[in-house]
This record gives structure tokens, sequence and C-alpha cells, in this order.
């Protein structure tokens, strides 16, 4: 979480992912339009560490519905009712919302009543046993 959404900070989130899970396989990354979002570093990036771009036309929301809908439940079940009185604590708390409960936790009904984390789990046994 920084003051403006830059390039960097960009790539500094994706460097973060890509470290943290290590994927194996090919992986789209969503996004929107953003300069942050279509030079040459970005793509560079990107292709470097076996991701691939995906990016819809202008004013194409639908394709962002997914973290939009993220985006509701965050502001709604955690930030509208906190006040921060530092940006590292707003870092903090929302850091905590995602890793120790909506990953690991929050069951979700396009995930068959299961949190992001068990869904995954499961869709990668399967993948392995072949189903």
């Amino acid at each position: 979480m920084q003051s403006r959404m830059t390039t960097d900070l960009a790539l500094q989130a994706r460097l973060a992912a890509v470290w943290r899970r290590k994927p194996k396989q090919k992986v789209l990354i969503h996004s929107d339009q953003g300069s942050q979002f279509t030079g040459k570093e970005w793509q560079s990036f990107l292709s470097k560490h076996n991701l691939v771009a995906s990016m819809s036309r202008r004013g194409n929301c639908p394709d962002n519905a997914v973290a939009e809908s993220f985006f509701h439940l965050l502001k709604r079940e955690r930030i509208r009712r906190q006040t921060y009185l530092t940006r590292d604590a707003a870092r903090q708390d929302v850091f905590d919302y995602i890793e120790m409960f909506y990953n690991p936790t929050r069951k979700q009904t396009n995930k068959g009543m299961q949190s992001p984390v068990d869904y995954e789990i499961r869709q990668q046994r399967m993948n392995e046993a072949g189903v």
C-alpha cells in the first residue's frame, strides 16, 4: 500500500506473489489498462517469470468482477469499521484480513463453500490425480 499506484508498486506486489507461490505453470495475470501495466518494464517482468498478461478493452468492467467483489468484501467486512492512524496500521490490518481470514478461512459460494486456500489445494490434488 502506497500513496500512489506506480509500476514499481505493481512489480513489488507481483514479485512477492511469484516468490511466495513459485508457480510451475504459466499464470494468467489480469489487469486494467493503467500505465503501470502497459509499459515495457511490466511486460518484461511477466515474461521473465512465466506470467501471461490479460487485459480487456477499456470499459469492460465484467472482467474485473472477481477483483471488484473482493474489494467490496474487504471494505464491507473490515475497512469501513476502522479508523487508521497510520498507513502502516492500515497495511497491517489489510494484510491480516487477507492472510489470516479471507484466504484460509472465509467460505465462498463460488468455490463450493470452501476457502480460497482449500479450493486451491483441492484443485491441485485433482490436477495431480488427472481428474
